[in-house]
């Protein structure tokens, strides 16, 4: 299994520091992230590290810890300290890391670049932008997980790849070598079930075709420890007349091999290994029978200081956590004697930080890019828009968009070819802000609500001409009050009709303005208690004209039942039916002032919510319920005889009084912020003049008009012409 380091370079977005108005400022510290994947397999209650270390562990990691993969990691931070320290390498620069772990399964792998790339969390969505400014990937150990690393990433936008160690086709073509050196011609092929073993056997097969090389047999190792299908690979190896077996394996799918391998006693094997487990010093000391294996290495290196450094995770500084105990009691971690893939994790950060130095300082005429130039870009990004990727295009290929509405950006966007460590993004303004015009700016929402402007003002006046035009008639039936017209059916009920209807219209004033705790509370109930109080006596009053033609056939004394005692019994009653749900109302949830910001993003729109739906339709009912059962009765005395019959006028006003209230509820539920308001006010308004007008005009015009007419006789349809 090589083990293929590398590291992809991000192209990042933007490269401000903050408080500067110039891009790449070199006298401020910029933080750059290094991501690596590696196999250590540790346990989520193992210790925290100093610096900047983040282990993100996957559930399905078995908890097999690796002290080779743990002294890489390691090796890592060492490396990026001493860079981080190194003032003639990347200086006024910081390199941040996060390490994951890809517990030797291509899904754990995957699952890693994503976490890279998404953030803290990963998301179905492959391609996100991580909010650190990423540089590069160092990739797993093992070749199989560094593939599908690679292959999660959009090539067309992280194209850069490179290399630490030799590819498998070489250590393929080392091997071919070495069978001819010796002249083995009948060889097996035993591999793990991934791409690295794949790949090696297509190698493989290819170069015994132009050395004249046989196959055996070739079988694959399950990456799920299966005894009865490695029993059959062993069979099969015993069986067989080659006794020469090329493997390409790592060390934990050969493990279960090994052993099974050394319970059946199998000898005469020789071993050809590649280098994922050829240096594996726990093999020979725990299989001797292994002694004799060939095969090919990675370079070795020495990393000065690396040792000193591992010993800073000791027992003594974690004396509680048993993975130290057992790191220390592993040889393989303190071994420095020996550094393959550790000396190639030291040369892959260096790589990354010896090219971000050139970058930074790029003199034209000296680099290897095109026309031997910098790549010195750059592209602007005004203040108010965004930074959009072309889908399917490399990163330094964007376009500027304008924020969307409610967001912003206030700084003008440079980037660059080479860096940006911070993309421009645009920044949602507050919930009671919004951007402004240009998306420079959050300014505070408007506010809306039914003022005094044009349309308050119209309502306020008609409220005012309806509650003078009401006094006036009232004073008018005051003065006339001994005349037949007003006597009729009871004089005061007339009086407080008038009285109510001179409440209902000044009711609709306290929808108007800035809603309040109290103007909320008082506005609903003073609504629904007047016009209770205005229907009930119109109630009372249809009772009344009813009862009054009833009473002149013979036998019949209902009046006695009716008098005015007992009307203002029936009116005092059915208000007060109002007045406890309302105080249930206001007891259980009352109205309150609301700010709505979910009909309009753009601004607030301040209304009276009614606390109880419930509440308030039961207020709207019961007004209903007075309203029809006073229609019925005036329907049924319409044809009463009499010049001025009054239930006539009753039961057209009570139909405009419905029908105002009924055309009232859809469009109270489908209008928009003040207008909600507007559409209640001028359903008061249209049913207190229908009952105004319907109810006393008539009475007012024979009063002021035609007095000749108001007489017992005119009004009993007795006038002898």
């Amino acid at each position: 299994m090589t083990h293929l380091f590398y590291w992809i370079l991000f192209y990042l977005d933007s490269v401000f520091v903050p408080g500067q108005t110039n891009p790449i400022s070199f006298k401020h510290k910029l933080f750059f992230f290094l991501v690596m994947v590696s196999q250590i397999h540790i346990d989520p209650g193992f210790f925290s590290f100093p610096s900047k270390l983040y282990l993100i562990l996957q559930c399905w990691c078995l908890f097999r810890f690796d002290p080779r993969a743990f002294r890489w990691a390691q090796a890592m931070r060492f490396a990026i300290e001493e860079i981080n320290k190194n003032q003639n390498l990347l200086p006024n620069f910081t390199l941040g890391y996060k390490i994951y772990d890809s517990c030797e399964t291509h899904v754990a792998a995957q699952w890693a670049v994503l976490g890279v790339l998404n953030g803290p969390e990963e998301t179905q969505n492959a391609m996100c932008f991580a909010a650190a400014p990423l540089l590069a990937v160092i990739g797993d150990s093992g070749s199989s997980q560094s593939v599908v690393a690679s292959n999660t990433l959009d090539r067309k936008q992280y194209p850069t790849f490179f290399r630490v160690v030799p590819s498998d086709d070489f250590q393929v073509k080392a091997i071919a070598q070495l069978l001819q050196r010796f002249g083995w011609k009948w060889v097996g092929i035993v591999t793990e079930d991934d791409d690295y073993g794949r790949y090696a056997l297509q190698g493989l097969l290819r170069e015994f075709r132009n050395i004249g090389v046989c196959l055996a047999y070739y079988e694959m190792i399950p990456k799920v420890y299966d005894q009865k299908r490695i029993h059959e690979i062993l069979r099969v190896m015993k069986q067989s007349t080659a006794k020469v077996v090329i493997n390409f394996a790592g060390e934990g799918e050969l493990y279960p091999l090994l052993k099974e391998y050394m319970d059946l006693n199998i000898t005469g094997i020789q071993w050809i290994a590649s280098e994922a487990w050829v240096t594996a010093s726990v093999l020979a000391s725990s299989y001797p029978f292994m002694v004799g294996t060939i095969g090919f290495a990675i370079r070795q290196g020495k990393v000065p200081g690396l040792k000193n450094y591992l010993l800073t995770v000791n027992p003594l500084r974690y004396p509680n956590h048993t993975m130290v105990q057992e790191l220390w009691a592993h040889s393989g971690y303190l071994n420095t004697s020996n550094l393959r893939v550790t000396y190639n994790v030291y040369k892959a950060v260096y790589a990354i930080a010896h090219s971000l130095h050139n970058l930074i300082n790029c003199e034209p005429g000296r680099e290897p890019f095109q026309n031997s130039s910098c790549k010195y870009i750059r592209w602007h990004c005004t203040p108010g828009s965004r930074k959009a990727v072309r889908r399917g295009e490399p990163l330094c290929c964007f376009d500027c968009v304008p924020c969307d509405d409610g967001k912003i950006s206030n700084q003008t966007g440079v980037f660059r070819y080479t860096l940006s460590p911070s993309p421009l993004y645009c920044t949602p303004c507050p919930e009671d802000y919004w951007s402004n015009t240009a998306r420079t700016e959050c300014i505070p929402k408007a506010v809306e609500f039914l003022t005094h402007d044009a349309m308050g003002l119209t309502l306020t006046v008609i409220s005012v001409v309806g509650a003078c035009l009401t006094a006036a008639i009232l004073l008018v039936f005051i003065r006339h009050r001994n005349t037949p017209i007003v006597r009729v059916n009871n004089s005061e009920l007339s009086f407080f009709i008038l009285l109510s209807l001179i409440l209902c219209f000044l009711c609709a004033l306290l929808f108007i303005g800035e809603p309040t705790v109290w103007s909320c509370m008082l506005r609903h109930t003073a609504f629904s208690i007047t016009f209770s109080l205005c229907i009930s006596c119109i109630l009372s009053k249809t009772l009344v004209v009813l009862a009054a033609f009833t009473a002149t056939r013979p036998g019949n004394n209902i009046m006695k039942w009716l008098g005015p005692k007992q009307q203002r019994v029936i009116i005092f009653a059915c208000t007060l039916v109002q007045v406890l749900i309302c105080s249930m109302w206001l007891i259980a949830a009352p109205p309150f002032p609301f700010k709505n910001t979910q009909y309009s993003r753009s601004k607030i729109i301040l209304e009276c919510s009614v606390g109880s739906d419930w509440a308030f339709w039961s207020v709207l009912g019961y007004i209903g319920l007075l309203a029809c059962l006073c229609f019925v009765l005036a329907f049924l005395a319409r044809k009463l005889p009499g010049n001025f019959n009054e239930a006539k006028y009753i039961t057209f006003s009570i139909l405009i009084f419905c029908a105002v209230w009924l055309a009232f509820i859809p469009a109270y539920v489908s209008s928009p912020g003040k207008f909600t308001v507007a559409v209640e006010i001028f359903a008061i308004l249209a049913s207190s003049f229908g009952l105004l007008l319907c109810l006393f005009a008539p009475k007012s015009y024979i009063i002021l008009l035609k007095p000749q007419k108001n007489t017992k006789q005119h009004l009993m349809g007795k006038v002898i012409k």
